[in-house]
């Protein structure tokens, strides 16, 4: 092989275009259900009396495109969770009263998922006051939407965007009168009050996820998936707020947030826009003591340099 011959090899591999996987959801107006449920209006042939009509979509059937597109079944196609018999319309209202398949219908007892642990989430989830109140009913889909779900928190690198994250599963609904009703039977209760005991409410809702305080710490667990009761939660400020912080044993656990000191908490600190370990961030505070820092170690460093010149 001479050398021409190697730089047409290298021309053609620059020149072959990448080609990424595509979702099923990609355009979503040929798509046989997202021409409807990717719509606030739908247009179809009334049969009975033989006219095409438009009508205004249920907004709970209205599905997030581009949420469904980075959610972790983008490559599942809707009917490999509901009957095929959907595909027909007007639906079947029969087809409504059917149960979904669930989670571990696909996920259970599948050797190429055993590093998720689902059925060891599903023996921790049963111990939750979720499942004593709602049983079978409380499905995994009541919190982890299956349309647009993403495991956050193994993949990001941000503390606050997992925080944010998952403190937004739990208040889909805990700040949603109509599903929390739905749910409980009861009036959803007030955020702000029920939490009226905690300092600073404001700073730990967006620093902190609610699962840190509602769920006992798993060493062998992402997360713990065992809801405990507001009067079981913890109350107790030096369990976050120390040395020994559990946070070390859960918001922080992740190898992939970043590498931290021997004791857990100085990079956290330094590191992150959180408010942990008693440590509320000001990032202008904080990108100033950096440069005084360096102004100073190089002002001494200057020092030394003419002290050693002069000598």
């Amino acid at each position: 092989m001479n050398i021409q011959h190697i730089f047409i090899i290298i021309f053609l591999i620059l020149a072959t275009p990448v080609v990424n996987a595509q979702s099923v959801y990609d355009g979503a107006k040929n798509h046989a259900c997202l021409k409807c449920h990717a719509s606030q209006i739908i247009s179809f042939h009334n049969a009975i009396i033989e006219k095409d009509q438009k009508k205004l979509m249920n907004p709970h059937y209205i599905i997030d495109t581009l949420g469904l597109k980075a959610g972790v079944h983008q490559n599942f196609d809707c009917t490999d969770c509901h009957s095929y018999e959907y595909v027909e319309y007007p639906h079947n209202g029969n087809l409504k009263l059917e149960p979904l398949n669930s989670c571990l219908d696909c996920h259970g007892g599948d050797p190429t998922h055993d590093a998720y642990q689902f059925d060891r989430i599903n023996e921790e989830f049963q111990k939750s006051v979720h499942f004593k109140i709602s049983g079978e009913d409380f499905t995994c889909g009541k919190c982890h939407d299956q349309h647009t779900y993403k495991p956050t928190a193994r993949n990001s690198a941000n503390v606050r965007e997992i925080v944010e994250y998952s403190n937004g599963l739990c208040l889909s609904c805990h700040n949603d009168m109509n599903k929390y009703s739905l749910i409980a039977g009861k009036e959803n209760p007030e955020i702000v009050q029920v939490h009226n005991w905690l300092p600073n409410q404001e700073l730990h809702f967006e620093h902190v996820r609610c699962i840190e305080c509602h769920t006992d710490v798993v060493d062998n667990l992402m997360v713990s998936h065992n809801i405990m009761s507001k009067e079981n939660a913890v109350r107790n400020c030096n369990e976050c707020h120390s040395k020994d912080s559990r946070l070390k044993a859960s918001l922080y656990k992740y190898a992939n947030l970043q590498s931290r000191a021997d004791n857990g908490s100085v990079r956290a600190i330094l590191l992150n826009e959180s408010y942990v370990i008693g440590a509320q961030q000001f990032p202008v505070l904080r990108k100033l003591s950096f440069i005084i820092f360096f102004m100073t170690l190089a002002g001494m460093l200057i020092h030394l340099f003419f002290r050693f010149i002069k000598k």
